[in-house]
């Protein structure tokens, strides 16, 4: 991996940060007990009352709320063109240093957003932002009541479980191996309804599932500690070892997305003492990133759920060696840029709505599918086989690296749309936005795409044509079509 080449190519896609003087809510970075959590999340929103909103998805074991501060200009609500993103801290209740720094993210955003900083602002005002800092209280709770050694560290596993000693990270349904196997769907491998008959979910995890199914959520991450790294899916292996590469259909996006993370760290790319005593992990001669599956599989991970289950492309990333340090304040100004930086991401790729052509209204749970020009290859052509599908309101927001690609949006019941686009992600702007407008099937019977599954270079990609419809037919639907995307300023 060249990684001096991948972090010049990085700040195409991110800006140093304008340095301006902050307003000062009195935050600092150290161990905040459950009521300490409350209180400063509420300091943020009294601060910046205009641009977030406090809000619990519900309760843990122990009837502690998992509550989440929302960062957005329509608070509350869900914006077409609008990306969602979401952090998650604390997921092991003696990993800390999550939660710290998402109380101190939450904290810089408002004042740097009051004082004018343009790169938040930006972000605020182009995305909704929502920053979980503890998924398990109960957890912090038993690790903070353990007692500390002379040293100041505490036991490494005490807290970790949740008030039923359930690891949070091993107890979300395991659906990696229905999408290894390929005979099935490429995305949301099951129903909200399905996943939520996994056997042993605790409250923690069952909260989680809604939260992950129900939101249109486009990228995520989920902070740990232990060790110093960004980890990507898959988590578990594709053939039960302990250790073995698992990348899924998205894997340079990926690699992409972690080292957006790692390369803006201050410590996590570049050469420092590795975590494992051992010395075998060290991330940092591989850009301070890992595949979850190479380092050592998991199953039932929240990271690989998202991929699976959802529209949401998740990383975990591990933010020290010590889970529970007695100095938090540096952890702060080591994570600060990677944590924006990678908020930022979410601005990559494309982004757009399909509608019915003929009443103009969106088209919900449309699959985006997705092939990248591969020059080299017998079609010319690789299918991502993972597609993601629109939202409610007919939106959809697809990450992709830099690249040209052919973008297909089909549904039972409507000629499929096709469109041919080459992505140069830029630093503060929006995804490009790519629309569709979908027509219902005439009796005749409209060509219909063929795309299989599984693998790649999928048939299929002849150009559209009018298929089975009469010349007055096909010459309605063009005048429907370009009216639609008139009215939507694409042309003129």
């Amino acid at each position: 991996m060249n990684v001096s080449k991948t972090k010049v190519d990085m700040l195409k896609l991110s800006i140093l940060l304008v340095i301006v003087p902050a307003l000062c809510l009195g935050f600092e970075v150290r161990n905040h007990n459950t009521k300490e959590v409350t209180d400063a999340l509420n300091e943020i929103h009294a601060e910046c009352p205009d641009i977030t909103r406090i809000y619990s998805i519900g309760e843990s074991v122990q009837n502690r709320p998992l509550k989440v501060i929302e960062f957005s200009t329509s608070p509350g609500q869900h914006v077409i063109g609008v990306p969602e993103f979401k952090y998650v801290g604390n997921m092991h209740g003696n990993e800390v240093v999550g939660r710290e720094v998402l109380l101190k993210l939450g904290m810089y955003m408002c004042e740097q957003y009051k004082s004018g900083n343009a790169t938040i602002t930006w972000l605020i005002q182009h995305t909704r932002i929502h920053i979980m800092p503890t998924m398990n209280p109960d957890g912090w709770e038993a690790a903070n009541a353990s007692p500390a050694d002379k040293d100041g560290h505490r036991n490494w596993i005490k807290g970790r479980s949740n008030a039923h000693n359930v690891d949070l990270n091993r107890n979300f349904p395991d659906l990696d191996p229905a999408f290894h196997l390929g005979n099935g769907p490429n995305h949301h491998i099951k129903s909200e309804e399905e996943a939520l008959k996994t056997p042993n979910l605790q409250p923690e995890t069952i909260e989680l599932i809604h939260y992950i199914m129900e939101n249109p959520f486009v990228l995520s991450a989920n902070l740990h500690g232990g060790d110093l790294v960004a980890n990507y899916p898959f988590d578990e292996s594709f053939n039960n070892k302990l250790q073995s590469y698992a990348g899924s259909p998205d894997d340079e996006t990926f690699r992409y997305l972690a080292q957006s993370y790692s390369l803006y760290h201050t410590l996590m790319a570049k050469e420092h003492p590795t975590c494992d005593m051992s010395g075998d992990d060290d991330f940092a001669k591989q850009g301070g990133i890992t595949n979850g599956a190479a380092w050592y599989s998991v199953a039932g991970g929240m990271q690989d759920f998202n991929y699976a289950a959802s529209n949401c492309f998740e990383i975990t990333v591990e933010l020290g060696c010590d889970k529970f340090p007695k100095d938090e304040a540096k952890y702060w100004t080591q994570n600060k840029e990677s944590l924006i930086n990678f908020m930022l991401q979410i601005h990559i790729g494309v982004k757009g709505v399909v509608t019915d052509g003929a009443t103009n209204k969106p088209l919900k749970d449309v699959p985006i599918k997705v092939y990248k020009s591969t020059p080299q290859t017998k079609n010319g052509w690789t299918y991502i086989d993972h597609d993601i599908t629109t939202f409610e309101g007919g939106d959809y927001y697809r990450l992709l690296v830099d690249g040209a690609y052919m973008i297909v949006a089909e549904k039972p019941g409507y000629t499929s749309q096709q469109q041919r686009v080459v992505v140069q992600n830029q630093p503060l702007h929006e995804a490009l936005k790519l629309d569709f407008v979908l027509m219902p099937e005439r009796s005749q019977g409209n060509m219909k795409m063929g795309f299989g599954r599984p693998g790649s270079g999928r048939q299929g990609l002849k150009n559209m044509h009018k298929g089975g419809m009469s010349e007055a037919e096909y010459a309605d639907y063009l005048e429907r079509l370009q009216k639609v995307l008139e009215d939507r300023q694409y042309l003129g």
